[in-house]
């Protein structure tokens, strides 16, 4: 318990009235705490802005992320959600969801000489719980293996503050610029490297979920470059579509090297997808 950490805007405390929290994540931007509260279990998330370095330019949409992602929940249907401004920036609370991500629960696959293979209802729930939000007009923009909890019921799939698909209040909303550049489809890097900026899609989603499914089963992300390379060296080496060839077993692997496709219109949907492992 880190109930002497006064990191949790006053609030948040007043709203949860904890009794026991702790920080699970802290990195450039952002706080993830896992709260205890009478209301029940939260993941609280904090946001603050990036400023400038040597490395990183300026990044004050960090602030505005978890508003953000709190009025996306609540368009979604989500109960339970509450978000507002800090001092700093801006907070969400949400339902905590108990369970490893994918990248943690495939560990066991990637250990050197491993019988264990990937089960296909792991990744069935994992589509499920994609194909959920695209059924819903909307797009992720962050596909990757930390952002799939498998529960002990179902798979959620989490971190939505990028999603596209609806209405954000302006004062929230805030430009695409990609995610992590091991999920990122070609089109969306081609777009950054050029403007900036891109426009999630569906079918940029496949592709992060194949490039995820992949890395959580073999350890190999779809795309060689260094692993000290700058992003935008990354990004080159994303979009000139030169990737690995995929080893994953059976027809996990047949239908990753799919997702994989370097056009978008070569993808199958997220519906045809868990069709295939169903």
């Amino acid at each position: 318990m880190s109930g002497s950490t006064p990191d949790l805007p006053i609030v948040v405390l007043d709203a949860l009235m904890p009794t026991a929290w702790r920080l699970v994540l802290n990195r450039r931007g952002s706080t993830v705490w896992d709260v205890h509260s009478p209301r029940g279990h939260y993941a609280v998330k904090l946001g603050y802005p990036i400023e400038a370095t040597a490395e990183w330019p300026a990044q004050p949409w960090t602030a505005l992320a978890p508003a953000r992602e709190g009025t996306v929940l609540l368009r979604l249907g989500h109960d339970q959600i509450a978000y507002g401004d800090w001092e700093r920036g801006t907070w969400n609370f949400q339902p905590w969801h108990e369970g490893p991500d994918l990248h943690m629960l495939w560990e066991p696959c990637r250990r050197p000489a491993s019988s264990i293979e990937p089960h296909p209802s792991v990744a069935l729930g994992c589509v499920e719980a994609l194909a959920e939000l695209h059924a819903k007009g909307w797009a992720h923009g962050d596909v990757q293996p930390a952002h799939f909890i498998i529960g002990p019921e179902r798979t959620h799939l989490i971190d939505l503050a990028l999603a596209q698909g609806g209405q954000v209040p302006e004062g929230y909303d805030f430009a695409y610029r990609g995610g992590l550049v091991h999920y990122e489809a070609p089109e969306i890097s081609r777009s950054v490297l050029a403007t900036g900026e891109a426009e999630p899609t569906q079918a940029a989603d496949v592709y992060a979920l194949g490039a995820s499914l992949l890395i959580s089963a073999t350890g190999w992300r779809a795309v060689e470059y260094a692993d000290d390379a700058p992003r935008p060296v990354q990004r080159a080496a994303v979009a000139s579509g030169r990737r690995r060839p995929v080893k994953a077993p059976g027809e996990l692997g047949e239908l990753i090297d799919a997702m994989l496709s370097h056009a978008p219109e070569d993808r199958p949907t997220i519906y045809e997808v868990g069709k295939a492992l169903s």
